[in-house]
This record gives C-alpha cells, sequence and structure tokens, in this order.
C-alpha cells in the first residue's frame, strides 16, 4: 500500500526525464525488501506555479512523499527513506549536474483504522509470475 508522490517544479522538466525518475525512484522503492510490489504505487505531480529560494528561474525542487502503512520501525523506515532518496539525488547528479535543486523525502505512517483499500494486484501478479494470467 505504499504511495510514492514526486512532487516537482514545472522547470525540472528541462533538466531530467521526469518518467525516467520516477521509474529510478520506484524501483529503488522496491528493492528496499520493505516495500511490497503490488502495492506500491508511484506518480509524479507537476507543480507550475512554486516560489524557490531566491526565486532565480533556474531553480527547482523535488519533494518526494512516501506514504506508508504502520508497523515499521525508525531504523526500516529510515533505510527504506535513504535507499529512494539516494536514487532520486544520484539520478539527478548523473542527468543535471550542478542543477540549483532543493530536494526532499518525508515519509508519512497512514492510520489502518482510517485507511480504506481495494487491491487485487498480489494475486494477478502472482498469477503473471506463474503464466496463469491471461
Amino acid at each position: 500500500m505504499p504511495h510514492i508522490i514526486v512532487e516537482y517544479s514545472a522547470n525540472l522538466e528541462d533538466a531530467v526525464d521526469i518518467a525516467a525518475l520516477v521509474g529510478e525512484i520506484h524501483q529503488a522503492a522496491i528493492s528496499t525488501g520493505e516495500l511490497p510490489p503490488a502495492g506500491t504505487r508511484t506518480r509524479a505531480a507537476r507543480r507550475d506555479i512554486y516560489a524557490i529560494a531566491d526565486q532565480h528561474p533556474d531553480n527547482v525542487f523535488l519533494n518526494i512523499k512516501l506514504m506508508i502503512g504502520e508497523g515499521r520501525d525508525v531504523e526500516t523506515r529510515h533505510k527504506a527513506g535513504a535507499k529512494i532518496f539516494d536514487a532520486a539525488s544520484d539520478y539527478l547528479d548523473k542527468e543535471s549536474p550542478g542543477l540549483p535543486l532543493a530536494l526532499s523525502l518525508n515519509i508519512w505512517e497512514i492510520n489502518k483504522e482510517t485507511s480504506f483499500k481495494k487491491n487485487n494486484l498480489h494475486e494477478i501478479i502472482a498469477a503473471r509470475t506463474e503464466g496463469t494470467a491471461e
């Protein structure tokens, strides 16, 4: 049930491939071993209106919001967050070194008593893996 929202300033599209960045973040999240692939959803949210630092037009921001269910200890959350953060940071450094960038990641725990879900992806992915899916 992890949700990852990659919020970014519109001008970041001039510097990097956002779809590729989202893919890197998604793969990093799954590779932690702490976030179930069938429940992980990663998406981008472009922001057209923003003010960053001194408002220089070259400044960009990227904020990663990782929302996960309760129950993981601080060390586990920290390891997962660091792996995702490092993947985003490495991608940005490689694709656009020297970019005036504000990069952040925050982890939010979702309370199970007030979270409602419907998800058949676990079964479908298992069937695909076994070769029994249509």
